[in-house]
């Protein structure tokens, strides 16, 4: 990937501003998304969606002026991302923070913002506390809480499970998932028989016996957090190879487990497995068909965008937003003020808010059901839940009461 010394240059307006031909404020805004290593193609989809914002949108910045700074958190450690912060924000001087694919990032690198009193967009990291560690965090992605409590309570209501199963990736978000979904499911009167920590997200681990363990159970549906990309392909592969339809439990998840950029790389085995999340391809809205139809004639036909390329694109109207509100001027604190509460109605997942008392995003979870059409594995619409909030925090779970 090139990016050309790792800095981006993108002028809204090159024109200087009408009073007294002053040149256009510039405000600096340091990416942090794994460019190479496991991650690199979620860093490579958030950025896409932060470019193709640009390009459906380029007069957004007018008049002002924005350098994206970025730098490449490599691995999920945590360590390279807290690293990354700590140049931006020293050496490059940036204004704003935003990226963060990976929970442990976000969360290595909130004392920074903190201390330096940057604001910082979170793209992705869906650890539910993330925004309780910062006053200086908002996040345009996801909890784990949304998607995982809402398919909890459509487990046992709509698909008229009793039982179920949890498999998780054994890292921050994995444990918030297998909380969220629990805690929906079992206030909805299902029983969770078992929960398996299935490794790390760092390599995609050989599922199988943890997949044997959940058949051995005979749950209704077994419930699966793993963190998107060959993690999904994986687990379908597993599922269908242990014969886990035919003994009559059902594959859902959080849609992590159906990445559109990866769906048709799942085949047959995938058919019928159903999700719930924030956004998929599919969605018949004419701001996500644009989307779509200009992210397939910017990459390449085969190119999809997935739920990170989306919140990719939603990050950069929410710096949009900022710029325009302080004039270009970024000051922190007036900056949060200007996020919270912020109402997008443009998004391609249909309409988003940022709460103003969590800092965390508003937004619909869709029930999906993949199913082959012509020959191609699609995400068909069973249901909505409009405006979720983040059930941990609204509940008060755990960390997310603090």
């Amino acid at each position: 990937m090139t990016m050309s010394g790792w800095r981006l240059r993108v002028l809204a307006v090159a024109a200087a501003l009408a009073a007294g031909g002053a040149q256009a404020q510039t405000v600096k805004v340091g990416v942090v998304l794994p460019f190479t290593g496991v991650g690199a193609e979620f860093g490579q989809q958030v950025d896409r969606g932060m470019q193709m914002f640009l390009k459906l949108n380029p007069g957004a910045f007018a008049p002002y002026k924005v350098e994206l700074v970025k730098r490449d958190s490599k691995n999920p450690s945590g360590a390279e991302a807290k690293t990354a912060v700590q140049e931006l924000i020293a050496q490059e001087k940036v204004d704003i923070l935003a990226g963060f694919i990976y929970s442990p990032d976000a969360i290595a690198s909130a004392p920074l913002a903190t201390a330096a009193k940057k604001p910082m967009i979170v793209m992705n990291a869906g650890t539910a506390w993330i925004t309780n560690l910062s006053p200086m965090i908002s996040r345009v992605s996801f909890s784990m809480w949304h998607s995982g409590y809402a398919m909890g309570e459509a487990a046992a209501k709509t698909l008229q499970a009793k039982t179920a199963v949890v498999g998780y990736s054994d890292f921050p978000p994995g444990k918030d998932s297998l909380d969220a979904f629990r805690r929906g499911f079992e206030s909805s009167g299902g029983k969770v028989v078992d929960a398996i920590p299935m490794g790390g997200p760092g390599q995609v681990p050989d599922f199988t016996p943890f997949f044997q363990r959940a058949k051995d159970r005979k749950p209704d549906v077994f419930y699966v957090f793993v963190p998107s990309g060959d993690h999904a392909v994986a687990v379908t592969k597993a599922y269908a190879a242990l014969g886990m339809r035919q003994a009559g439990i059902k594959l859902i998840g959080p849609g992590d487990l159906t990445p559109d950029h990866k769906l048709q790389a799942m085949g047959d085995d995938a058919v019928g497995l159903i999700t719930a999340h924030h956004y998929n391809a599919d969605l018949d809205n004419p701001a996500n068909k644009r989307f779509v139809a200009a992210w397939k004639q910017e990459y390449g036909a085969g190119a999809t965008p997935d739920f990170m390329g989306a919140q990719g694109y939603d990050g950069m109207a929410a710096i949009v937003h900022v710029v325009r509100t302080l004039q270009g001027r970024i000051d922190p604190d007036k900056a949060q003020a200007a996020l919270k509460g912020w109402k997008y109605a443009d998004s391609p997942r249909g309409p988003i808010m940022i709460d103003a008392a969590t800092r965390d995003i508003v937004m619909n979870e869709y029930l999906s059901e993949l199913v082959k059409v012509g020959g191609r594995l699609v995400q068909k619409n069973i249901g909505v839940i409009p405006a979720v909030k983040d059930m941990c925090k609204e509940l008060k779970e755990g960390k997310c009461a603090q």
